[in-house]
C-alpha cells in the first residue's frame, strides 16, 4: 500500500434469488462509486441471490456470467471489486468471494466457516484456505460474514501481510452490535483497515440492518452505513496505519513462543 486509497462500501437490499435484479443494483452502485473516486469496492455477502436455498445450484451455475460482467466493470471503471456469490466447484456448491482488480481476476476466497446456527453446512461446502494477495491498491486480505467471529484468521492474515481486510455479509439484527464490536477489534488488534460491506431490508425471516463499516487502522470509524441502501467512502491513508504500529508495537512485542505461531 504505497499511497492512500479511495474505498467504497454498497450495501443494498438483495432480492431473493434475483439475479438480474441484484446484477442492475450492483452495477449502478459499482459506477456511482466510481464516480466518486472509488478505487476500491466491496459488496455484500452472496450479493447476486441471497440465500435462496431452493434454487442455489441454479444460482450457482450463473455466477461465472455474473463474474465475467462484474470483472468488464472493474477494467472499464478502474476499480478493484470485492463481494461474494455462490459458486460451482468439483460438484459442491461454494460461498466463493471473487477479487477483481481492473479487468483481471486476482483471486478467490471460499468461506472458512459455516453458520451451521442457519444450516449453512447444509447447502454448501466450506473451503480450505485464506486468501491474501497483491493488488493495485495493496494488500488485501478476505473475510466473510461468520468468519468475524474467528480472530486466528485475521492475525493470520495480518501476519501475511494484509493492509485491508474486505469482508462481504448478510449479517442480520438483533446481532448488530456484535458485528459493530468485532469489526472494530479485528481492526484494532491487527492495526490494518477494514471495509466490510453489510446488506440490508427483510430477506424472508431475516431482517438485515445494513451498518457497513469502513475502518481504519486505530478502529476508528471513517464511515457508516444506515439500514438503507447506499455506498459509503473513506480514504485509507497507509501513512497512519504506519505511524499507528510504530506508536503501539504489537507485533513486534508478540510472545508466540508462548503461545504457539499460527500454522
Amino acid at each position: 500500500m504505497q499511497q492512500p486509497v479511495a474505498v467504497a462500501a454498497i450495501q443494498f437490499n438483495i432480492a431473493l434469488g434475483e439475479v438480474d435484479i441484484n446484477l442492475g443494483k450492483a452495477r449502478a452502485a459499482l459506477t456511482r462509486a466510481a464516480q466518486f473516486g472509488a478505487k476500491l469496492v466491496v459488496m455484500p455477502e452472496m450479493w447476486s441471490s441471497g440465500y435462496d436455498y431452493r434454487r442455489l445450484r441454479e444460482h450457482a451455475e450463473r455466477t461465472p456470467d455474473v463474474v465475467e460482467e462484474i470483472t468488464a466493470l472493474s477494467s472499464q471503471l478502474g476499480l478493484v471489486v470485492v463481494g461474494s456469490l455462490p459458486l460451482l466447484a468439483e460438484g459442491n456448491i461454494y460461498n466463493t468471494a471473487c477479487l477483481v482488480d481492473n479487468g483481471a481476476a486476482v483471486g478467490c476466497y471460499r468461506k472458512l466457516h459455516m453458520f451451521s446456527t442457519m444450516g449453512e453446512d447444509r447447502f454448501l461446502s466450506p473451503g480450505e484456505q485464506l486468501l491474501v494477495t497483491d493488488t493495485s491498491v495493496g494488500r488485501i486480505g478476505v473475510a466473510i460474514c461468520y468468519d468475524l467471529r474467528f480472530p486466528e484468521l485475521f492475525r493470520k492474515m495480518a501476519l501475511d501481510g494484509a493492509e485491508i481486510i474486505c469482508l462481504p455479509a448478510e449479517w442480520p439484527k438483533p446481532r448488530q452490535e456484535h458485528w459493530r464490536t468485532l469489526l472494530r477489534a479485528r481492526a484494532i488488534e491487527n492495526q490494518l483497515f477494514v471495509a466490510a460491506a453489510n446488506c440490508c431490508g427483510i430477506q424472508g425471516k431475516l431482517d438485515f440492518f445494513g451498518m457497513s463499516l469502513l475502518l481504519s487502522a486505530r478502529g476508528e470509524v471513517l464511515a457508516e452505513g444506515d439500514e438503507q441502501d447506499c455506498e459509503l467512502f473513506a480514504t485509507f491513508d497507509p501513512s497512519e496505519m504506519s505511524e499507528y504500529r510504530e506508536q503501539i508495537r504489537c507485533f513486534h512485542d508478540r510472545r508466540p513462543e508462548i503461545y504457539g505461531t499460527l500454522l
